[in-house]
């Protein structure tokens, strides 16, 4: 069953929210989304770029290709197992948890800072750095907790 699999978040505390070599991001065992905007205290968040969500199998791919891929080191939040995050469409509403409803909003792409950390260049992991998603309906996730596709399928097809 696809479940979550790690959360980070970038906290409003942090003193050195962009760092030059990685992203300022710190693990959870838990957060809560807020519907309209993010993770709770994250930074990153704002009304059109609330999560980037990536699928673990991805990260397991790239780290054999060189990259960076401990807990936010890709620039992602929320990690999926179980579920190919880069073949979501658009508008494919996944629940995490019991209560939370995300909806993909478009395909992640790399930018000048993710080359500069991971000294790849972004064409490298075009189509394979996973989705930005809203939060339609907010409330607590937990790793471990299960994801449901509520477009149908929920295993690594989707």
């Amino acid at each position: 069953m696809p479940q979550i699999v790690s959360i980070v978040y970038t906290p409003n505390s942090i003193t050195e929210p962009r760092p030059a070599e990685h992203y300022a991001r710190v693990p959870l065992a838990a957060a809560e989304l807020i519907e309209g905007r993010g993770i709770a205290g994250d930074r990153k968040g704002s009304r059109d770029r609330q999560l980037n969500l990536m699928a673990a199998e991805t990260l397991v791919a790239l780290k054999i290709e060189g990259f960076k891929t401990a807990p936010g080191e890709l620039g992602e939040q929320i990690v999926l197992g179980g579920i190919d995050v880069n073949r979501l469409p658009v508008g494919t509403q996944l629940r995490l948890g019991e209560t939370v409803i995300v909806e993909v909003v478009l395909p992640r792409t790399g930018c000048a800072r993710f080359e500069a950390i991971q000294g790849h260049a972004k064409e490298k992991v075009t189509g394979r750095l996973g989705v930005i998603a809203q939060v339609v309906r907010g409330g607590t996730i937990r790793v471990g907790d299960p994801v449901q596709s509520l477009r149908g399928e929920t295993d690594s097809r989707v």
